[in-house]
């Protein structure tokens, strides 16, 4: 080894030994004709020192910045006045007695200092630099610890860790596939999987009746903060189960990567919350359940005033707000609304059994008294959204989040973890006039609507259950199909019939012919969690080399074009646009 001791591990119990260190010069500083810097490598700092009889004295006065070195030196304990409390290593220091420069720096475009975070733009192309930071470092190690943590807890719940493949067959799952053009069968071409959904399916019809992996997943869709075209999921699929089953496996996982990572404790149980009382009370199956502020769905109450606004709306929606606001608040919360996706914001104010608002006047002292009584206001400002049942939830559900993040309502390092079950089957498409699987066509109906899925489609609620953790949608899983009849018959519903289905999925049904046994699992956006771990939002902080928002990489030019050679092996032309 090139050295001895890492730059975070020396202290005063090795005071008088002598170390070979190697690291990046961090900063370099001359006192009066002695040199000091700071040695970094990703397990911490440790101060190194030049004294002027040293042979090496004018090689360490060029020093630069980033500069890799290796030295060699006495541990000494650091004068009185001078130890460092903000460092593992700051009551000691290394004197030098020998330095072999291994590799000098360029002048780096950004600093290597969390205090000072270059822009994206920088960050994406220099990303190897970025990723010296000590915050980086941090993130990407606190991402290793919870996936080791995530397969110890797996591994002695008897699943295996089985990779599914990454050249597949395209079968349809939501978002457009990445392909890959095969040299060997011109004109065909594999996808990159956007889950290993069908494959771990068969994998239980194979009689592994507990499988897991960190999938790599791979999605052609717009990005944002917490979506990347390549990402990574545990995977998990357990047989002989019920949906109870996988929601304990899960939350046990769960607290077990949490307590593991930031060495907290979780709830002892998750909530459980109905996608529809969620809706109702939040406008998302996605809730924050840090903070209050529900909403009420007034829209009977409303249509009995005289406002014409509320009494032609599909759907009339209250978010009672205990704060008082000036009028200039309200003002600024209304144009937000409307660079949200909302029409407008109507408001009043509650003034004991009676409200204060421009619109009042279209509402009786009965409608007024009923709205206070249904939102159980007694001080504050009730704020209304009339529209679209799905627009209305969708507007109320960002400004709830607005308010709670605005007004300081959210209980800080709080963990509120909720598992949304009992969705719908079926969401219709308007633009397409069909019926679109809620979230995926793979997932089993409740009995009771197994004798009536063709004909009422919209009541048809399965077995279905998301974990959210603070807002944020953690994971999705569901218990699937395994009869091969039911699965086509859903699979004929959102606009399948059943010879497109044999053509994508016939493998998959295939299988279910030769004794698939009843079986269900769950996935968890494993960036996502890192992410939400430690309070952020976007998932790029927790990948090594991630893309940007064009699904770019700045640092190594990806995605590139082709050379024709390299076309005409793979029979492929590629015509650019004027």
């Amino acid at each position: 080894m090139l050295r001895t001791n890492t730059c975070g591990e020396l202290n005063k119990s090795n005071v008088g030994k002598n170390t070979t260190l190697c690291g990046w010069v961090n900063s370099r500083r001359d006192h009066g004709g002695i040199i000091f810097i700071d040695l970094r490598d990703r397990y911490g700092m440790t101060q190194i020192v030049f004294n002027p009889d040293s042979k090496f004295f004018e090689e360490a006065n060029k020093l630069r910045r980033e500069d890799v070195i290796q030295v060699s030196g006495k541990i000494m304990p650091r004068k009185e006045g001078m130890i460092n409390k903000n460092m593992p290593t700051g009551e000691i220091e290394v004197i030098i007695s020998e330095l072999n420069i291994l590799n000098k720096s360029l002048v780096p475009p950004m600093e290597i200092d969390d205090r000072i975070v270059a822009n994206d733009e920088i960050r994406m192309k220099y990303r190897y630099l970025d990723l010296r930071r000590p915050v980086m470092q941090n993130r990407i190690k606190l991402r290793h610890v919870a996936a080791q943590a995530a397969r110890e807890y797996l591994n002695s719940k008897h699943f295996l860790e089985i990779e599914t493949p990454l050249l597949i067959k395209s079968t349809p799952e939501g978002a457009r596939d990445y392909v890959v053009p095969s040299r060997i069968n011109p004109g065909k071409f594999y996808a990159l999987p956007q889950s290993p959904q069908l494959y771990k399916q068969i994998l239980m019809v194979s009689g592994f009746d507990r499988y897991y992996q960190l999938a790599r997943c791979l999605r052609d869709e717009d990005l944002r903060a917490d979506r990347q075209p390549e990402f990574t999921q545990i995977d998990l699929e357990m047989s002989f189960v019920e949906q109870q089953d996988v929601l304990d496996v899960v939350e046990g996982m769960i607290k077990h990567i949490v307590e593991k990572t930031t060495g907290k404790k979780s709830p002892e149980r998750f909530k459980v919350m109905k996608y529809t009382d969620a809706m109702d009370k939040y406008g998302t199956d996605k809730p924050d359940l840090r903070f209050g502020l529900e909403l009420a769905d007034v829209t009977e109450i409303a249509k009995k005033s005289e406002f014409s606004v509320f009494k032609d709306s599909q759907m009339v929606k209250c978010l009672p707000c205990p704060n008082d606001m000036t009028r200039g608040d309200i003002d600024k919360l209304i144009e937000w609304v409307k660079e949200n996706g909302g029409k407008g914001l109507a408001w009043a104010r509650v003034k004991g059994n009676q409200l204060e608002s421009s619109i009042t006047k279209y509402f009786s002292s009965d409608v007024q008294k009923k709205l206070i009584e249904k939102t159980k206001a007694k001080e504050g400002i009730l704020f209304f959204v009339a529209d679209s049942k799905k627009n209305t939830n969708a507007v109320l559900s960002k400004l709830r989040n607005k308010l709670g993040e605005d007004l300081k309502l959210i209980k800080e390092n709080a963990m509120e973890f909720v598992w949304i079950v009992d969705f719908t089957m079926f969401e219709w498409n308007e633009e397409e006039e069909k019926w679109d699987p809620a979230h995926h066509m793979f997932t089993m109906p409740k009995k009771e609507f197994h004798a009536t899925l063709e004909k009422e489609p919209e009541k048809v609620t399965a077995s279905l259950y998301d974990l959210v953790l603070n807002g944020t949608e953690l994971g999705s899983g569901s218990i699937r199909v395994h009869i091969p009849e039911l699965q086509e018959r859903i699979m004929n519903i959102v606009g399948f019939p059943k010879e497109a289905a044999e053509e994508r999925f016939g493998f998959l049904l295939e299988s279910f012919k030769y004794g698939a046994p009843p079986h269900g699992g769950f996935a968890v956006g494993f960036d996502r969690l890192c992410a939400v771990l430690q309070g952020i939002s976007d998932i790029r902080e927790f990948l090594a080399f991630p893309k940007n928002k064009n699904a770019e990489s700045p640092m190594d030019g990806s995605p590139s074009q082709l050379a024709d050679k390299d076309l005409n092996v793979l029979k492929l032309k590629v015509e650019h646009k004027k």
